[in-house]
């Protein structure tokens, strides 16, 4: 699912439900962050991660309590401002909302304790966590931190950040056993893991599909793709076996948020085609993205 099904098509009621995700999802990750990643000791991932690992470090040794709101506000700051500038000023707004909740609010909400099990603290704070990024996303935001600076390499200089963001979390991680606990550093990565599978799960806009499709009409074809996701097709000559007919091939590459919706469009265009559908691990090239607002 995308945000583009999620919410109103236009106008203030959009705003209004984009704002509103952003609010819950910041009280989500607030309250996420008092019950289940503190119980735990665990460290979500991102400046998050980095925000709890300085207030840990600083009371174990050196017994100063450092809040976590005004230390994740001073580390994403720099991001928020390359965002702004380089992504898209609507949506770095709207991520703004989710990060001023998580600022004023996490230090204020009261630790509570809803079990001592380390496992069932990963597992599902990493799923609540999960579900509360979701959201944002579907608000056409984030919750900030180092989803700007995976945004940026990746929409704005076409790298891979993926490595990069993994490297970062892994050193957050490394840090965290050798100063603090491997017990949670180790606990901390089946939290991130439950969290990335909800998002990938939930999110797809940055997951790709690449579509084969024979048919008798490639034109209509073609034009009900492009007319659906923007993105081009490459048509191919076949040949069928069984009667030896000669077919056209569609060959395309969407994003896989559009792929229920452009199936739809290709039916209609040509009902008797046959679609094969195959997940895509990366993509060179142009390839066409909507632009963040």
């Amino acid at each position: 699912m995308s945000e583009e099904k999620f919410l109103p098509k236009k106008g203030w009621t959009r705003d209004a439900a984009r704002i509103l995700l952003c609010l819950i999802g910041g009280v989500i990750i607030s309250i996420n962050l008092r019950t289940f990643v503190y119980t735990g000791g665990l460290l979500p991932g991102g400046i998050s991660g980095l925000t709890l690992l300085i207030r840990n470090v600083a009371g174990k040794f050196f017994g100063v309590t450092v809040p976590y709101g005004p230390v994740f506000f001073v580390l994403n700051l720099p991001l928020t401002i390359l965002a702004f500038r380089k992504i898209g000023k609507k949506f770095t707004m709207y991520s703004a909302v989710t990060m001023l909740v998580i600022t004023l609010l996490t230090d204020f909400i009261p630790v509570h304790v809803i079990t001592k099990d380390p496992l069932l603290i990963s597992v599902f704070g990493g799923i609540i966590n999960g579900a509360a990024v979701a959201l944002c996303l579907f608000a056409g935001a984030t919750s900030g931190g180092l989803d700007f600076l995976s945004i940026y390499l990746s929409e704005k200089k076409g790298i891979d950040s993926w490595g990069l963001i993994m490297g970062l979390n892994a050193a957050l991680l490394l840090i965290n056993g050798i100063l603090l606990s491997w017990d949670s550093a180790l606990y901390s990565i089946i939290f991130q893991f439950a969290q990335t599978m909800v998002i990938q799960h939930t999110y797809k806009r940055y997951q790709k599909n690449t579509l084969f499709i024979v048919t008798n009409k490639p034109n209509e074809v073609a034009e009900a793709i492009n007319r659906g996701t923007s993105h081009g097709a490459t048509e191919m000559e076949a040949t069928g076996m069984h009667e030896g007919e000669r077919r056209a091939v569609i060959y395309s590459v969407i994003s896989s948020d559009q792929l229920t919706e452009v199936m739809k469009q290709v039916r209609e265009a040509d009902p008797k085609a046959f679609i094969n559908s195959i997940k895509t691990t990366q993509v060179s090239g142009r390839f066409f993205m909507p632009p963040k607002d």
